[in-house]
């Protein structure tokens, strides 16, 4: 036991050292001396918390499995131990070191099926509600390095409690000296003071980790947080995204653009580092009882969610990539007026813009290739369309079990609610004795690819939590977009008269075929009332 403590503490303080040169490199390209002096002083305190953390976590593994053999009982119940505790230790890093580290524990804690359960319950019970927030000393010192003044001087009112905390910027209720209420969203101080190097401690540690243990292998995470964390530390670009969603909604999806709605931004009053908007208020999306109060149905926000999100990612190659329910607020549609059964129609309100991932045409459309075939069912389709994104003939099953969160059987049953029946044994596919095949499948996919899947598992809670159960007209609407998209770029690439024609009746007769399954769908619906 002692070699084992032994070797854990050089590993410690092995990357310790050699991660605090590439930290230190970081420090020394800081222009601020202030800057450079508080780095030099909490970064090694953060580094040797994240060596000793991964060193403790590795070795965990390494020993308490050791000699366990794969499929046992026994193995089952200490890799699900091992899971909790160092999912514990994990959150307990996260926590401690704050910053970019409460993204990362983020992102793990929406990776549902794609790192070990225990950490995704973990991470997601503890990194959405317990974020850090900032003084109103540290807020009023960006209002003024920003804007030129301290808020009361900026805006005429000024609330210093914030409404709302994330891992990069907490929200405060404002009103513009025009009259305007207005949620002004800003940075925490301490994210761009230590990002640079807690990225490099991170990467190193990672990597040196896989090197040690090939198994523990989560570099493109941290490839995909590197990536996009820079891009969300700068509130111009979501600002920018906010305009671009909207744009293309005008533009691509006219039909569904009035139910889709983003806040307007106050550009003369944003930064990269704070970002002023209008305040709107409304139930989250998973705020069942909120949204009957306003006369809403929920089965028409799921409805509304699977249609934004299908446009989205088939038509607009460009997703927003965080839909979890405190990003997705509902409200009454404001043009529109109560029914004769006083049901209201809604409009979705998408909040929080940072994190957006653009899909080429390529990956858009082969994308909405791989869901046509998943909805109908077509063998040929998925197999031709999973091994475009790198899954292979031994894991292409297995990446649209992911997907759908249904065993292979079920993706390709010809039945109309293939996808939607739901029991326990769909849950069945994600033991751990397939760790080592989502390992290897995150290695090939593409990291688009994977932050879509993150985004399908963000979507499918948020349905879950509208309907209690899987929606098959979620489904539908799915299929029904993808193959449009699918059918707009085959209309795009034909040049003869034939391929105009072939293209033509390809679309009739998918047509027809969602007529039909919309029918089933009545049909289920209509026995299912009577079975009551």
């Amino acid at each position: 036991m002692r070699s084992i403590w032994g070797s854990k503490l050089k590993l410690a303080f092995a990357a310790t050292a050699l991660g605090g040169g590439v930290g230190a490199a970081k420090i020394a390209n800081s222009d601020d001396p202030a800057t450079a002096l508080k780095l030099c002083t909490t970064v090694p305190v953060r580094l040797f918390r994240l060596s000793v953390t991964a060193a403790a976590i590795a070795f965990d593994y390494e020993y308490s499995l050791m000699g366990l053999p794969e499929d046992s009982d026994e193995r089952a119940k200490v890799e699900h131990e091992v899971h909790t505790r160092s999912a514990r230790r994990l959150e307990d890093l996260c926590f401690k070191n704050g910053g970019i580290y409460i993204k990362l524990g983020q992102h793990v804690g929406q990776l549902d099926y794609l790192v070990p359960l225990e950490y995704a319950k973990i991470m997601r019970e503890s990194m959405l509600n317990r974020c850090p927030t900032s003084t109103y000393d540290q807020v009023c010192h960006v209002v003024k390095k920003e804007l030129g003044g301290t808020p009361e001087e900026i805006f005429d009112e000024f609330d210093p409690v914030p409404i709302a905390s994330a891992s990069l910027a907490q929200v405060h209720v404002a009103r513009t000296h025009e009259g305007q209420k207005v949620a002004v969203k800003v940075q925490h101080t301490h994210m761009t003071d230590t990002a640079a190097a807690d990225f490099a401690t991170v990467e190193f540690i990672v990597n040196t980790l896989h090197r040690f243990f090939p198994s523990f292998d989560y570099r493109w995470l941290v490839d995909e947080v590197r990536e996009t964390s820079p891009k969300e530390l700068d509130f111009l670009i979501e600002a920018g995204n906010n305009v671009k969603c909207m744009d293309n909604f005008r533009r691509l999806s006219p039909h569904i653009a009035d139910y889709v709605y983003a806040p307007t931004i106050y550009w003369s009053l944003s930064t990269s580092k704070l970002l002023t908007m209008e305040f709107i208020e409304g139930p989250q999306v998973n705020d069942l009882k909120g949204i009957k109060k306003l006369g809403i149905r929920p089965h028409d926000i799921s409805k509304l969610v699977s249609q934004t999100f299908a446009a989205m990612m088939f038509k607009h190659g460009f997703v927003h990539c965080d839909p979890h329910a405190a990003n997705l607020l509902v409200r009454v549609l404001p043009s529109d007026r109560s029914s004769f059964f006083g049901k209201r129609k809604p409009q979705l309100v998408l909040l929080d813009h940072g994190l957006y991932k653009e899909l080429d045409t390529y990956t858009r459309t082969n994308y909405a290739a791989l869901w046509k075939a998943l909805v109908l069912a077509d063998v040929k389709g998925i197999k031709e369309n999973c091994m475009k994104f790198g899954a292979g003939e031994d894991l292409y099953t297995f990446f649209t079990s992911i997907l759908t969160m249904k065993p292979w059987e079920r993706v390709i049953d010809p039945a109309v609610d293939h996808l939607a029946i739901n029991d326990q044994s769909d849950l069945q596919i994600y033991g751990p004795e397939y760790f080592s095949q989502v390992t290897e499948l995150l290695r090939r996919l593409p990291r688009v690819i994977l932050l879509m899947m993150k985004t399908n598992d963000c979507l499918r809670s948020v349905n879950n939590a509208l309907l209690q159960r899987p929606s098959l007209e979620s489904f539908l609407i799915i299929g029904r977009v993808s193959s449009e998209a699918v059918i707009e770029e085959k209309q795009l690439h034909a040049k003869t008269l034939f391929s105009r024609i072939s293209v033509w009746f390809e679309e009739i007769a998918l047509e027809a075929r969602f007529i039909l399954m919309r029918m089933a769908l009545w049909a289920l619906q209509f026995k299912k009332s009577l079975s009551l």
